[in-house]
């Protein structure tokens, strides 16, 4: 027969390993809150870039207390049922050797996250390519990082293969435009109307931060006279200026009465002579 005590005894500690969880489960969500809340000041007078910032220590610290929290919780239920936590933890250093091999991944990658954070090396909505992924990185966390590529996948990448960072929002980036004039075309005549295009597009366009530049013709391809432009514009926006700046200055030239080349093929019939 079941022993009342025992059937006591058990359905206490059931009830403390209740507690326990549910406790851990409200610690991480009020610690999560008071975190956003140390932060609150921060963000209101920081600029965009710090904001990124701040949004990734956030996510790391927040990551810190829950691993910490559930730790916690798990050897308060261990030490419930019974078992010797003490006696546990002193015998980690053996333990640890036993596991050193399998662990190394999982060390490197937190070593790994935290160099990411203090050296800035990328935040929280910058657009990157590491590890073979270019996206946008959603979360920087203390072991993975996840990147969303433009058409929706998400990529979730172990922060130790995170060896070689391209960041495309630090600091202005460079919008390259080349457009086709034809050969007949009067060339100063359409490198003047692309001027003109540059100059309203740095005033209308708020991601255009100087004049864009009509550098000069850069080859003489088979349609026609090749024309670069560039623009320096906000992080993140270089490859919107392209498509708008193509748009410009195609309209441009057409308004006055110029077009932009497009490949054409002459036919040349063969001659029929006498005898």
């Amino acid at each position: 027969m079941i022993n009342p005590e025992d059937l006591k005894a058990f359905g206490f500690s059931a009830f403390k390993v209740v507690a326990i969880v549910l406790g851990a489960g409200v610690a991480v969500r009020f610690g999560g809150a008071a975190i956003d809340g140390a932060f609150v000041a921060e963000q209101a007078k920081a600029g965009l870039q710090e904001n990124r910032r701040i949004q990734t220590l956030k996510a790391l610290v927040r990551s810190i207390l829950m691993y910490a929290v559930y730790f916690i919780a798990g050897l308060m239920v261990l030490d419930t049922f019974g078992v010797p936590t003490g006696s546990l933890i002193a015998s980690a250093g053996l333990a640890s050797l036993a596991i050193g091999f399998g662990a190394q991944n999982l060390v490197r990658d937190v070593i790994t996250g935290f160099f990411i954070v203090f050296e800035d090396q990328f935040t929280v909505g910058d657009y990157i390519t590491t590890a073979g992924v270019t996206g946008v990185v959603e979360e920087l966390g203390l072991r993975t990082t996840r990147i969303r590529e433009w058409t929706g996948q998400l990529h979730i990448v172990p922060n130790g293969e995170i060896n070689k960072v391209t960041n495309f929002n630090r600091g202005h980036m460079l919008a390259v435009v080349t457009i086709n004039v034809p050969y007949e075309a009067d060339l100063d005549r359409a490198m003047e109307v692309l001027r003109r295009a540059c100059e309203n597009a740095h005033q209308e366009l708020p991601a255009v931060v100087a004049v864009p530049v009509v550098q000069g013709v850069v080859e003489l391809g088979d349609a026609g006279v090749v024309v670069r432009v560039i623009a320096q514009t906000l992080a993140g926006e270089q490859w919107g200026v392209e498509r708008e700046l193509r748009k410009r200055l195609k309209v441009a030239l057409e308004s006055e009465g110029l077009h932009v080349a497009y490949p054409r093929h002459v036919v040349v019939h063969g001659l029929v002579t006498g005898d």
